[in-house]
């Protein structure tokens, strides 16, 4: 058990309104306009751009199993998602940082030491995943990076190493190679979701994915499908 939680250990370290004021309006070239200053910004602009808000339908299910299913879901996916959010933030650091330290044997030091910190912080958290919140993460980490956790594992150890966390992985159950695709793969859309509806509840912080894919198209598209199934 010891080893099938290192694995996680390693990916994670790799692991108020805007106040405005408004210009009457003034002809511009011919051109008439209604000109915004945003506070703290010189230049004058045509428009502000807001951030997308997304319209939330209400949760349906075709049966209590399935209602069930979402619930249980929502638990583990919330439950792991600061963890995928620090993974993406550390590897960020880490690379930046890296990219300042020429030596070799110094950039392993580095790395070394900043792993050391993050087991320190969070193994008696990550100790208490389950298997299935341990593969949710797994998707989350694909979702925040853009990288498996096998690719980590790969480009800051060893591919021998990352080879033997996969293997002890799937003892337990665990596809550390797995990716993240809500646009094909169900249960990944009703992640995405789940987050979405904690985004906007900000049950938690906002962190948007580096994946290219449009959530609220992705809604119509399985929304589509269920009915296509009933």
């Amino acid at each position: 058990m010891i080893m099938a939680k290192q694995w996680v250990f390693t990916v994670i370290l790799f692991v108020p309104f805007l106040l405005v004021s408004q210009v009457p309006e003034q002809p511009m070239d011919s051109v008439t306009e209604r000109l915004i200053i945003v506070e703290g910004d010189s230049i004058f602009r045509s428009s502000i751009a807001l951030e997308e808000v997304y319209l939330f339908g209400k949760l349906e299910f075709g049966s209590y199993k399935e209602k069930l299913r979402y619930y249980i879901l929502r638990r583990k996916t919330l439950k792991v998602y600061p963890y995928a959010k620090l993974a993406s933030e550390r590897l960020v650091s880490l690379n930046e940082r890296l990219e300042s330290i020429k030596s070799k044997r110094k950039r392993k030091k580095y790395t070394r030491r900043v792993q050391k910190y993050i087991e320190g912080e969070f193994s008696d958290e990550l100790k208490k995943l389950t298997r299935t919140e341990g593969q949710i993460l797994v998707k989350l980490i694909y979702r925040q990076t853009g990288t498996t956790a096998f690719d980590l594992v790969k480009e800051l150890r060893s591919g021998w190493r990352a080879f033997w966390y996969n293997t002890t992985a799937k003892m337990f159950k665990i596809n550390i190679k797995e990716e993240f695709h809500p646009e094909l793969v169900e249960e990944d859309y009703l992640i995405e979701d789940i987050l979405q509806r904690a985004f906007a509840a900000n049950r938690l912080e906002r962190q948007e994915s580096v994946l290219d894919y449009d959530y609220a198209s992705l809604t119509n598209k399985w929304a589509k499908s269920s009915k296509e199934k009933k």
